[in-house]
């Protein structure tokens, strides 16, 4: 079973699609393992707690403090600038986090924790309409 996520952004953070991912394989109701590949190089995905949003504020902080925009002194030895200070800075971030995700499933669920989600980490400043392939075997 195979399907795509769309998820549009709004510039940089995490966005959750949680309860899509569930919506579609509820229609499953069987067991087995759960693939998300996101098919853009200026983004991620990542599984993080999604009840308190100032994790997610922090992260987003942390990975801009650790790759500033390619206009900050700090990163004067990026030669990737044509699309802007943005560009490169999330292709590193991109590099550093997960492009796809593996997550079990057990009678039509994904088995996270109480405090999970599933969410594609947005890098770029610009809104983008990301895609995340599917596949549930």
């Amino acid at each position: 079973m195979q399907t795509e996520f769309t998820i549009s952004t709004q510039g940089p953070g995490l966005y959750e699609f949680t309860s899509d991912v569930r919506q579609w394989l509820n229609s499953a109701g069987a067991g087995g393992l759960l693939t998300l590949f996101v098919r853009h190089t200026s983004c991620s995905l990542v599984i993080q707690e999604n009840a308190d949003p100032e994790v997610q504020t922090d992260l987003r902080a942390f990975f801009d403090r650790l790759v500033p925009p390619s206009d900050h002194p700090a990163m004067a030895y990026l030669r990737h600038t044509y699309e802007g200070p943005d560009d490169m800075p999330a292709h590193i971030k991109a590099a550093l986090l997960p492009v796809s995700l593996s997550i079990p499933v057990m009678s039509g669920r994904p088995v996270l924790g109480t405090w999970q989600g599933i969410y594609l980490f947005e890098h770029r400043t610009a809104p983008h309409h990301r895609k995340v392939a599917a596949h549930f075997a």
